[in-house]
């Protein structure tokens, strides 16, 4: 049997970190060997995982692969992190400006990495079926809505901006609508419209856990391939791997 995959969790505290941090702890092919947080933690070792604040970053073991959804100002320390021990990095963090965007392609030279909006099976295939009705409809009005839980910060959420790349790419126009309210996990509609008829295609997240497991499950496939920038598709079978 071969050892467990060691997992660094970057943006522990939060929704995602804690589901991470949860579902992690029932599989016997992941460790996790360090928990980090913006602020340092009042414990330091909870359930087994040792926990570290954002400014002890440079303290944390050795790791195969670390997992990162927290917030663009703790970045780029772990995008150098990762860099210099040589590991993956697997990011759903949102809201990263040009600059960050480009140090990640670059990275992609000498590590692998992934960045995405989105890490349920659902929402690769929506990406897809996007892409192709953009191309078969190419004089219709295309709109993307999205609703989020109230504590998400940026919108249009990273999802919707995916998805309307999806369409761009296929010579649509998109354009975008935000709702903030209650817990609402994560819900998008691409609307196509043209004269005298409508299509909708729709995505409804009812459980955060989809999105932990997807990026568990991506994290196991991309440690220890080889260095590039790689795609959710790909290596949730979607596509050519």
């Amino acid at each position: 049997m071969s050892a467990p995959l060691r997992i660094l969790v970057h943006g522990a505290s939060g929704r995602m970190g804690q589901a991470l941090l949860r579902l992690a702890s029932a599989r016997d092919d992941l460790d996790v060997v360090a928990a980090v947080s913006g602020r340092t933690p009042k414990q330091r070792v909870i359930d087994g995982v040792p926990y570290f604040g954002a400014s002890e970053l440079g303290g944390a073991p050795a790791f195969d692969v670390a997992i990162d959804f927290s917030l663009p100002r703790g970045f780029d320390a772990l995008l150098a992190l990762c860099l210099k021990r040589g590991a993956a990095l697997v990011s759903g963090t949102t809201g990263l400006d040009d600059a960050q965007r480009e140090a990640l392609q670059a990275a992609a030279a000498r590590i692998p990495v992934l960045w995405a909006s989105n890490f349920s099976l659902g929402v690769a295939v929506l990406q897809d079926l996007v892409a192709r009705a953009a191309a078969a409809l190419p004089d219709w009005d295309c709109d993307i809505v999205e609703a989020h839980h109230t504590r998400k910060l940026d919108a249009p959420s990273g999802t919707a901006l995916t998805l309307g790349a999806a369409a761009a790419g296929q010579g649509a126009t998109p354009r975008y609508a935000s709702i903030r309210a209650g817990d609402i996990v994560g819900e998008h509609l691409v609307q196509f419209t043209g004269p005298g008829e409508r299509i909708e295609l729709v995505h409804r997240a009812s459980n955060r856990d989809i999105f932990a497991s997807g990026a568990l499950h991506v994290a196991t496939r991309l440690a220890g391939r080889e260095p590039r920038h790689y795609a959710v598709a790909e290596l949730l079978g979607l596509g050519d791997a």
